[in-house]
């Protein structure tokens, strides 16, 4: 009986030394599972990261504010100068020296007014020189930035370009008179908004290019003449006659206001004079 429970008691022992293994050895691996995990997260991110540093150098470069815009610039010049005729000749001649052109010319005698065309590049220098040409009254510069629009346009070209082709395409693989005659509608129509898309675009582009600076020239007024000071007898003289003969102006002036009304005075006085006369006559015995 003893020699039973002493198996049994054995028995139990190793049972629960071998539960105890198994479970240290469970504990064990799950813990070095996270660490394998953590190990490989932290490899997959070196690799990503060294994967990303390639594809950085194929990524789109961003424009910087200022950098490759479209502008469209303008400048009003306003100008005195002596000769005016004089002037606008070399006005030209600087316009036509930077590669630019006149547009519109209004001259007078007096006056001048130049719409000039400048290349772009060159229209700071040109201004310079212009504004060299007389004494400056008023100088105004301004850029509109235009480089939506034509990216607008661009994209509208090319996309109507694609929609040109397809349409061709569809004339060529038409088969009755009916289709072609539909499709061949649909050709014109996309083709003149191609067309038109095409001409604005290419306005736009010759606003960027070539500046437009308009110049207004007036001749300057002529400094009033400085009169010398005359003195002695005759200066005296002259200046008594030219009095006596302001005096005389204002008597004559006054005696032509009084004028109408010793007139219609003089009527009534009259009468009453000539009655009093006759009544003078008859008292005498």
């Amino acid at each position: 009986m003893n020699g039973r429970l002493v198996g049994v008691a054995l028995l139990l022992g190793v049972a629960t030394g071998l539960v105890t293994a198994c479970t240290a050895e469970s504990g064990t691996d799950t813990a070095a599972a996270p660490y394998r995990a953590s190990d490989a997260g932290t490899g997959g991110a070196d690799s990503a990261g060294q994967g990303e540093k390639p594809g950085a150098a194929g990524e789109p470069a961003v424009s910087r504010p200022g950098v490759d815009r479209s502008l469209v610039r303008t400048a009003t010049l306003d100008l005195t100068t002596a000769d005016v005729a004089r002037t606008v000749d070399r006005a030209r001649d600087i316009t036509a020296s930077e590669g630019g052109f006149s547009g519109r010319e209004d001259v007078r005698e007096a006056s001048a007014t130049l719409v000039l065309r400048i290349p772009s590049d060159r229209f700071d220098g040109a201004l310079d020189q212009l504004s060299g040409l007389g004494r400056v009254i008023s100088r105004v510069q301004s850029a509109e930035d235009v480089t939506e629009q034509v990216v607008d346009l661009d994209s509208r070209i090319a996309s109507q370009r694609a929609s040109v082709d397809r349409v061709r395409a569809l004339l060529a693989r038409a088969a009755t008179v009916e289709e072609i005659v539909s499709i061949e509608g649909q050709l014109t129509t996309r083709e003149a908004d191609l067309e038109s898309l095409e001409q604005r675009r290419q306005a736009l582009a010759g606003q960027v290019a070539m500046s437009t600076v308009t110049v207004r020239v007036s001749e300057e007024a002529a400094p009033p003449v400085a009169q010398a000071e005359s003195s002695g007898f005759l200066a005296g003289l002259s200046d008594g006659w030219h009095a006596f003969l302001g005096a005389g102006a204002v008597t004559l002036r006054v005696l032509g206001a009084m004028l109408p009304f010793l007139l219609v005075l003089a009527i009534p006085a009259a009468a009453l004079l000539r009655w009093r006369r006759r009544r003078t006559v008859v008292q005498e015995p």
